[in-house]
């Protein structure tokens, strides 16, 4: 994959084009790329591989840093995030807001960058981040610079960055955990309890300890005496309800009531805010068992609107609170419970794929204006893409969109067709997309009855 210029970086002062003048190729780990001559060269075996030039007389320097490929955290957003904080704000004390460019993706990597200003010795530096996320690694490389002088080098230097893709195993299927890294596992075509609907994998092993499995009603997520119910939607728990903690209490009947009995020390103890938190616990005794078990039911609720209800079952108080934390009444601070909702994840097979897989998406903007205050027109975008997906590994593509003004929209499509291959369970490629190959990073998550197939991050249904 080549990593093509960011423009966000570069543009304001990049008056003319200069030669670009490359050294040879090199390789660092998963990186190739070519350095602009005259730079020294400083090897971090356990850490990175680093290029810097220096003008005494300027007092201008710039340096750039090849990182050591880590274990993704479960997705670009993630991996940007982590990387911008312990390479960015934590090595340069970097207070200001990042400004970003949107994820790229291409050949199984996807790519995002961000930049901010610090000050260092009185002066004004730049600092830059960009992180390549795929096959369950994360890469980054970081700039920093005092000068506009080296932005056309540092251009130069992107336009040649390379991406190799790692070598896997012909004969073993990858699982990868939440955190990206991955180990190598004898293939499974399902595994019991639990609940296969067709599909070949119904059992995630997580790095961290946590094993997934797909049930009826939920994804059990477990590691030694400690359980999670992922619950899938449900129309009569997740029913709106203004009043945030007659909602929490719904969704404990709903949810939680039936399969327990013998109730003490519950409690309700929901938290008001932009994404509000609904929080739950009680002594239960489990009916299937006659064991007592500490419950908690707990949701963060998101903007997007996908959060599920999660419900942690410990042997008692205190081994909740040793995994997870205590309660608190503030509404940051729920991460690790949240992020528990992550592990419905389950990697794909060539035969999962076959049918039709559909995306829709459309939105609409209205604008006023802030002279009059009278409506200033509307803009809108709709878009539908499908995948055809048959035997022998053949597909058909489209994709239809229509945008702008409403009462002026244009139309584009675009379609395809070719050989795709399922590479790793977590990567799946198409021979032609627009044009190329290209692969994307591929998982499941599920629903009661069904699954929801992510190419890239992006949800498609499948039509029957």
């Amino acid at each position: 994959m080549k990593i093509l210029t960011l423009s966000i970086f570069f543009i304001a002062n990049l008056i003319g084009a200069s030669e670009k003048v490359y050294a040879q190729k090199e390789t660092f780990e998963l990186v190739t790329y070519a350095i602009p001559k005259g730079w020294k060269k400083e090897v971090k075996p356990k850490t990175s591989t680093n290029y810097i030039i220096t003008n005494q007389q300027r007092k201008t320097y710039c340096q750039i840093n090849i990182m050591l490929s880590t274990d993704s955290k479960g997705g670009i957003k993630e991996d940007f995030e982590s990387e911008w904080e312990g390479l960015i704000v934590d090595a340069y004390k970097v207070t200001d807001t990042a400004k970003m460019t949107e994820p790229r993706s291409d050949n199984g990597w996807t790519v995002k960058a961000g930049m901010a200003q610090f000050r260092f010795n009185n002066q004004n530096v730049l600092a830059m981040l960009t992180t390549m996320s795929g096959y369950g690694k994360a890469v980054s490389i970081v700039t920093v610079t005092n000068s506009q002088d080296y932005l056309q080098a540092i251009e130069s230097f992107m336009e040649s960055v390379e991406m190799k893709v790692p070598r896997v195993g012909s004969k073993a299927t990858r699982e990868t955990n939440i955190n990206g890294s991955s180990k190598v596992e004898t293939p499974k075509k399902a595994v019991q309890p639990g609940t296969s609907n067709g599909f070949a994998f119904t059992t995630t092993n997580f790095d961290d300890g946590w094993v997934a499995t797909v049930q009826e009603d939920w994804v059990l997520v477990k590691k030694g005496t400690t359980r999670i119910l992922i619950h899938y939607p449900n129309k009569n728990a997740d029913a709106y309800n203004s009043v945030l903690m007659d909602g929490l209490k719904n969704a404990w009947n709903v949810l939680v009531a039936p399969r327990y009995s013998s109730a003490s020390n519950m409690e309700f103890k929901p938290i008001t805010s932009w994404e509000s938190i609904e929080f739950a616990e009680a002594d239960l005794v489990e009916k299937p068992t006659g064991k007592t078990v500490h419950v908690v039911l707990f949701k963060k609720n998101s903007m997007s609107g996908r959060a599920n209800y999660l419900e942690f079952i410990t042997p008692d108080k205190r081994s909740f609170e040793n995994e997870f934390g205590a309660y608190h009444q503030n509404s940051i601070g729920w991460e690790k419970m949240a992020n528990m909702g992550g592990y419905n994840k389950f990697a794909v097979a060539a035969s999962d794929l076959h049918g039709k897989w559909t995306n829709e998406f459309s939105g609409n903007t209205q604008y006023v204006s802030a002279v009059t205050g009278l409506d200033a027109g509307t803009t809108s975008h709709a878009s539908v893409e499908n995948f055809f997906l048959g035997p022998g590994n053949e597909y058909k593509w489209d994709l239809a969109v229509a945008s702008g003004v409403v009462g002026n929209l244009k139309f584009q499509n675009a379609n395809s067709s070719g050989k795709f291959s399922v590479v790793s369970n977590w990567q799946v490629n198409f021979s032609n997309i627009e044009g190329k190959p290209r692969t994307f990073n591929a998982r499941f998550s599920c629903i009661k009855g069904l699954r929801i197939l992510w190419l890239d991050d992006m949800a498609f249904g499948k039509v029957e």
